[in-house]
């Protein structure tokens, strides 16, 4: 688990974009109504930071395009969007929000 910052530096209806290493893709984290959610920061569609777009409800709009997201499942909920999102587990540990980042999918020969 990689601590991302404490809960009360993360207001409800924001995000913070973190980069763990040269080899992850960098990760947005949400704070919403529900919880707090992580997705792979990156827009499926075009190469835009969702961790800038707009966070309404369990969603979050790409601010470049449109496309909406799922936060709990990363899937698109719209176009032009048509490829999810990987999603990465977060958990809550004394007051600091933690994410483990997905393992990334290999490309099968």
């Amino acid at each position: 688990m990689i601590p991302v910052c404490r809960i009360e530096d993360l207001p409800e209806g924001e995000s913070v974009r973190i980069e763990i290493d040269d080899t992850t893709p960098a990760i947005a984290v949400f704070h919403t109504e529900d919880g707090f959610y992580a997705v792979d920061d990156t827009c499926s569609h075009q190469d835009a930071s969702l961790s800038e777009g707009w966070v309404e409800g369990c969603f979050v709009e790409c601010p470049l395009h449109a496309a909406l997201f799922d936060l709990r499942t990363g899937a698109p909920a719209c176009l032009p969007a048509r490829r999810p999102v990987r999603t990465h587990e977060v958990s809550v540990l004394d007051g600091m929000i933690h994410v483990r980042p997905a393992v990334r999918e290999e490309a099968v020969a």
